[in-house]
């Protein structure tokens, strides 16, 4: 699922073929993308684009009248820039987006379709998909540990919840605490304060790295490989390789449809989590799926 990072190098490329363009026509091709009636999503057509936000993991694509199209991905979602009017063709292409200078399409991979398109009105349209998470890149160290701290979850279970913090997944959630060498099982409410100060310092620098990165590389050309599975991540998506930190091997704990990958002599204190009884627990510490998971919002 794109998160934080991925979403702001789409904003990235996007600002320049977009922004101050009409958007001329949105082309449909799947039923169940389309997920509000009002306003229509005809009242977007001819709209000038004037600015675009993440929120969360999602792209929202403003225009005037104060409308907003809003895009949720979700697992298999990606977006690619195509030549203008580009026929929809294949079952994975679900929708255009046509602009003067080409169409947006939207395609989504496998037989489930989780992506989402809103056409919300305002700013109060805006905030009824917003799940409430602080964003970690312009939080300090007392907010970060404020919102992880209002419920006692696990670590991982806090850094994925979208009530919580804003736009981070299963990729960078690993990736944040290898970094700050801590256990996705550990709780929040038992943290002491250099546990604090270390995760703090992890997430911020994690995202930041990343989303540098891959806006340099959006800035070059419009990304059509997003994935979750980065080369040059530490720990995600490389079970069995060495951990770049003490080589041994990273490990894995999976549960349901979910998974974490960590190095236990970093993290755990040498102890291996992946057994029956901690799939359990951080299964249970989870909505059943991530749709439920997307879904949260603070009460």
């Amino acid at each position: 699922m794109p998160e934080l990072p991925d979403v702001e190098a789409y904003v990235t490329a996007l600002e320049p073929r977009i922004v101050g363009e009409p958007l001329q026509r949105v082309r449909l091709a799947s039923a169940f993308l389309l997920r509000t009636v009002q306003p229509p999503v005809a009242s977007v057509e001819g709209r000038v684009v004037r600015e675009l936000r993440r929120v969360g993991k999602r792209i929202a694509i403003g225009l005037d009248n104060d409308l907003w199209l809003v895009l949720h991905l979700m697992i298999a979602g990606r977006l690619h820039w195509r030549s203008p009017q580009v026929k929809l063709s294949g079952r994975n292409n679900l929708a255009a987006f046509d602009f003067r200078k080409g169409s947006l399409v939207l395609t989504e991979a496998g037989a489930k379709r989780r992506a989402a398109l809103h056409v919300l009105q305002g700013e109060e349209g805006l905030r009824s998909v917003d799940a409430g998470g602080i964003d970690v890149l312009s939080a300090d160290p007392a907010s970060f540990r404020a919102a992880l701290t209002t419920e006692n979850h696990t670590l991982k279970r806090a850094l994925t919840d979208p009530r919580l913090l804003s736009g981070i997944g299963n990729a960078y959630s690993d990736e944040i605490l290898h970094a700050a060498q801590m256990s996705p099982m550990a709780l929040t409410q038992k943290l002491d304060a250099q546990e604090w100060e270390r995760l703090f310092a992890a997430a911020r620098h994690t995202l930041e790295s990343w989303t540098d990165r891959l806006r340099l590389e959006a800035q070059a050309g419009f990304p059509e490989k997003v994935t979750a599975f980065r080369k040059g991540m530490a720990v995600h998506g490389r079970y069995g390789e060495p951990c770049p930190r003490c080589g041994e091997k990273v490990l894995r704990i999976r549960y349901a449809d979910k998974e974490t990958n960590y190095c236990a002599r970093c993290q755990t204190g040498g102890k291996v989590l992946a057994d029956r009884s901690l799939s359990r627990l951080l299964g249970s510490d989870w909505p059943r799926t991530l749709e439920e998971l997307e879904m949260l919002k603070r009460k």
